[in-house]
């Protein structure tokens, strides 16, 4: 009796059996499989023409990608996906990035649209050691967010610079909980380049990338070093530590260094007398359109009466001064063993200090290289 076989059944069978011919057999039964279904290539899954924002995140398989334009309802078929790109060597060509599709388009549309994720988003890269007006200022110098989208810059940064996460989904984020009362998001606002969408950004959108971001590095690193015995300083102080380190080291090598001699003063009691904290606290300077003040002078110390001015106060700031990268969070974990309580940049040295155990060699290296 004869048992009718539809084309999918039939092209899953001739999967199977080019698979289990051998080498190069996968290649083979994605190039039939996209000739048995060529029509369906230049065919939308359906007349829904709805926009979808879809994100592909940085060296996700074509595979994964299927899967997910499925689970979108952008298209039915991730096979016919994975056969088209890889058939047509369009692999490499999908680019990450947040792209705006529609179930209305083609498969052939949306493989078109993914090599070119400029057109549906925004890359933006936060420096290491910048705080959030910085960032602030970024965002609006690239125009991620205006008025005829879903979120307002102004928005962003109230949320940012209040801590006022009311409303947004924090559950993936515990590490948040480490911040003091009625502190801001500065330190936990992760240093990286983000794909953002161009059109109707959301809160969410920046803010969950850098928050992202923050969970996947800087907490297992931190974690580790707990688990490890290497520190026993919480997370919030090891963030804001890290923030006048990332602030005061110019040469990467030294961050070690300059983390312990902060760890040495605080063990001792002794002033941090950081400068970065300072420069900190003065903020946005107008007149020379500065965030971190420079130069800044001796005799304006006293004169900054903050929290941050660790010249006038003991132990740590409040809070972060900026937002560190992993370099200088793990300094702070794994800091140089030495004895050092003092350090000097030395001119011309492209930032280079010398470091020193006593107040009477500090001196000494001032009057050396500073002349003072």
């Amino acid at each position: 009796m004869f048992i009718p076989i539809s084309r999918s059944l039939v092209g899953i069978l001739i999967l199977i059996l080019l698979v289990l011919a051998g080498c190069n057999a996968g290649d083979r039964a994605l190039s039939v499989y996209l000739r048995m279904n060529q029509a369906a290539v230049e065919q939308p899954y359906r007349a829904d023409p709805r926009e979808v924002r879809f994100e592909v995140e940085p060296g996700t398989p074509a595979r994964v990608i299927g899967s997910n334009l499925v689970a979108a309802g952008l298209i039915g078929d991730d096979r016919l996906f994975e056969a088209y790109v890889r058939v047509n060597g369009l692999v490499n060509q999908l680019e990450a990035g947040t792209f705006v599709l529609s179930p209305s388009m083609t498969l052939a549309e949306i493989v078109e649209k993914l090599q070119n994720s400029a057109a549906d988003s925004i890359r933006v890269t936060i420096p290491e050691g910048w705080r959030i007006g910085q960032i602030v200022d970024l965002l609006d110098e690239l125009g991620v967010y205006n008025e005829s989208q879903l979120a307002t810059l102004a928005q962003y940064a109230q949320v940012v610079n209040t801590g006022d996460l009311t409303g947004l989904d924090l559950t993936p984020y515990p590490f948040l909980q480490t911040r003091l009362d009625g502190m801001g998001l500065e330190g936990y606002l992760f240093p990286n380049t983000y794909e953002v969408p161009a059109v109707d950004a959301t809160v969410e959108d920046v803010l969950g990338r850098q928050l992202d971001g923050f969970a996947n590095t800087v907490m297992p690193a931190y974690q580790a070093a707990v688990d490890g015995g290497k520190t026993t300083l919480d997370l919030y102080a090891v963030l804001t530590l890290a923030s006048i380190v990332e602030r005061e080291a110019v040469v990467p090598e030294e961050r070690p260094a300059i983390a312990r001699v902060y760890l040495n003063r605080l063990a001792q009691g002794i002033r941090l007398e950081a400068d970065p904290t300072v420069q900190y606290a003065m903020g946005y300077q107008p007149e020379s359109d500065q965030w971190w003040k420079t130069p800044v002078f001796l005799e304006e110390y006293s004169s900054v009466d903050s929290p941050y001015n660790t010249y006038l106060y003991a132990g740590l700031p409040p809070g972060p001064i900026c937002n560190p990268g992993l370099s200088s969070i793990q300094a702070v974990l794994e800091p140089d063993p030495h004895n050092y309580l003092f350090f000097v940049a030395v001119p011309g040295e492209g930032g280079r200090h010398v470091f020193a155990e006593t107040f009477a060699e500090h001196q000494v290296n001032v009057q050396k290289y500073l002349g003072q």
